[in-house]
């Protein structure tokens, strides 16, 4: 159950709101969040909601069955928009490109991948500056320092920027540098991370987990909504799988199943998905039509030469024609 508070409600009213959740034989979860004011209530006992329903504060009430509650479809049925300022915002309604590199590597990278971005008018760059590598003698980034140069050249040419965080104590460095926090694969259970996100107010990229189900997915999600943080995008990233003759098995299945079970936008990552950089193109056009709301892939200036990821990363020339074709096929979808 979920109850929609009454914006600016007097602590006497909630309290007696809360007080009503107990006596119905519920627990009473409170969450504030940048948009809204709920009590979630849990139980399984069947009682008449309108009775609660009409107490003064209560803006609306809704019964989900759902274990993941506030980024359930059945109770929020208009789709999340997350409005990152500027014009540039990612949800249903138009269709986001979100491009860079796996990793950060330099300032001539950096203003070599934002020039592509701006002849293409794509808004938003993907890069790690914190990098988890299954070898610990594998480049792992170029840390603050790099993160507050991403920026910089960033906001000079009006991009926005996605990256990785992994720990809770790196998050009060980087807030002011960062327009959307990434919880790569390996974080997406890390229930401490993902409770401190939920007080950061900034918004969150949640990437599936490696042998993730959706139901883990979305109870990751419900965590960072209920310590009070509603911008969240979700991404399909591929799964592990017994095959090896690519990187992960890129379940575009989910893409439609999470779409009906939840108001937030869901992305793609193809790159990270087919792990080849000759398929990337196919499996991106396949999520546009599977109805992502966005699609994040690599791309660099000599993906040959990449610190990390090269066989999956775009050249230029190739991220040209991608975005290209992603667009006409967004188009193409919209029409039917």
């Amino acid at each position: 159950m979920i109850i929609q508070l009454q914006q600016g409600i007097p602590a006497e009213l909630k309290d007696t709101i809360l007080q009503h959740v107990k006596e119905v034989g519920f627990k009473a979860n409170e969450v504030k969040t940048q948009e809204g004011h709920y009590i979630v209530g849990i139980g399984k006992k069947d009682f008449d909601i309108r009775t609660l329903g009409q107490l003064p504060g209560v803006a609306d009430i809704h019964r989900v069955s759902d274990e993941y509650k506030l980024i359930s479809r059945k109770w929020k049925v208009e789709p999340t928009r997350i409005d990152l300022g500027e014009g540039v915002v990612i949800g249903e309604g138009q269709f986001s490109i979100m491009a860079g590199p796996c990793s950060i590597e330099s300032e001539k990278q950096i203003e070599l991948v934002v020039q592509h971005l701006v002849e293409n008018n794509v808004k938003i760059m993907r890069g790690g500056v914190f990098k988890p590598r299954s070898s610990p003698y594998a480049f792992r980034g170029l840390g603050l320092d790099g993160l507050q140069m991403f920026h910089r050249l960033c906001r000079e040419n009006g991009i926005k920027i996605i990256t990785e965080v992994m720990q809770v104590s790196q998050i009060k460095d980087m807030v002011e540098f960062v327009d959307v926090f990434q919880v790569g694969a390996r974080n997406s259970q890390n229930f401490n991370l993902l409770d401190a996100l939920g007080e950061a107010q900034k918004p969150v990229l949640l990437k599936r987990g490696i042998s993730g189900t959706l139901e883990e997915l979305l109870q990751a999600a419900e965590y960072i909504f209920s310590n009070g943080n509603e911008k969240i995008i979700l991404c399909e990233r591929g799964i592990r799988s017994y095959e090896n003759a690519y990187r992960n098995v890129l379940d575009l299945n989910a893409v439609p199943v999470l779409k009906a079970k939840t108001h937030l936008p869901v992305i793609v990552d193809p790159s990270h998905g087919i792990g080849l950089r000759d398929f990337v193109e196919e499996m991106s056009l396949a999520a546009v039509m599977a109805g992502a709301d966005g699609v994040i892939y690599e791309t660099h200036q000599k993906p040959e030469e990449a610190f990390s990821d090269g066989q999956q990363t775009l050249n230029f020339k190739e991220s040209e024609r991608l975005i290209k074709r992603m667009l006409q096929t967004y188009v193409l979808r919209e029409s039917f």
